[in-house]
């Protein structure tokens, strides 16, 4: 999912960005940086057509409720990026959600925070209320209408200052040129991989096991600049389980795991 930028001479859209982890409606905690002059959106949990699994991209086409809290970041050349926080909602929670903006903190007359005047170690920025509570990733295909709820936790928001806390992880595919989608995933072997190249290059694609074994590999020469197609089906060889695909262009690298049902 890319984004729209907004300012006072129109809209753009920016083609440059990629949003993985929240596609949903969900709570989104804004602030603004005056002395970078950059612009953070948190968002937590909420559902999503990506997730990460042990440090690799997932994608799930089922579009699963997540857990994830990830925030997106525009900076003062107006790149923008996404990272994954090292901290989940405590639940499928998220989507549908709110958040309530402590407003006795500095901000914005559009409710965005000054984060530059947050002195304590510690700031009470709001709250998080409401949304869908899922008992699992996956309910729309055999929802009886028990499998979520409409929930009632409010959950404080604070921002510690403190950079020892943890990282935020780069989400390396926001910023990538490659874009890579795999689809149907899950899928029984037969699949397509989409994916974009900004220069006329060779292309290698390969399929590994996640213990390292390599299963398949494809090399494609010469292809065009733009959008371009691989449509594959694999033999009755492989059996089930979770593989790693990966494209390698003459610049770029990128990996993405994919889920074959036997």
């Amino acid at each position: 999912m890319n984004s729209v930028t907004l300012d006072s001479v129109g809209y753009a859209v920016n083609n440059t960005f990629q949003q993985y982890y929240n596609h949903y409606h969900c709570a989104v905690l804004p602030l603004y940086s005056a002395s970078s002059n950059e612009m953070h959106n948190v968002f937590f949990g909420g559902i999503a057509q990506y997730y990460e699994s042990s440090g690799v991209l997932v994608q799930d086409n089922n579009v699963p409720f997540v857990n994830t809290i990830a925030r997106v970041t525009r900076n003062s050349s107006g790149t923008m990026a996404e990272y994954k926080l090292p901290i989940e909602m405590p639940s499928l929670l998220g989507a549908g959600a709110e958040f309530i903006p402590n407003l006795n903190i500095p901000h914005y007359a559009n409710e965005v925070f000054k984060l530059n005047e947050f002195t304590a170690d510690s700031t009470l920025v709001g709250y998080i209320y409401g949304g869908i509570s899922s008992t699992a990733p996956n309910i729309f295909f055999s929802n009886t209408g028990l499998e979520s709820d409409a929930s009632s936790q409010i959950f404080k928001v604070y921002v510690i200052n403190n950079p020892s806390i943890g990282i935020h992880e780069l989400n390396e595919h926001s910023v990538g040129t490659i874009k890579m989608q795999v689809y149907p995933n899950p899928n029984d072997g037969s699949f397509i991989v989409k994916f974009y190249l900004n220069k006329k290059t060779d292309v290698k694609i390969s399929i590994n096991s996640l213990d390292g074994k390599n299963v398949a590999n494809w090399k494609l020469s010469n292809l065009n600049v733009g959008e371009n197609i691989f449509q594959r089906k694999l033999k009755n060889k492989y059996s089930g389980g979770t593989y790693l695909l990966t494209i390698e262009t003459s610049n770029e690298i990128a990996s993405q795991k994919i889920v074959i049902e036997p």
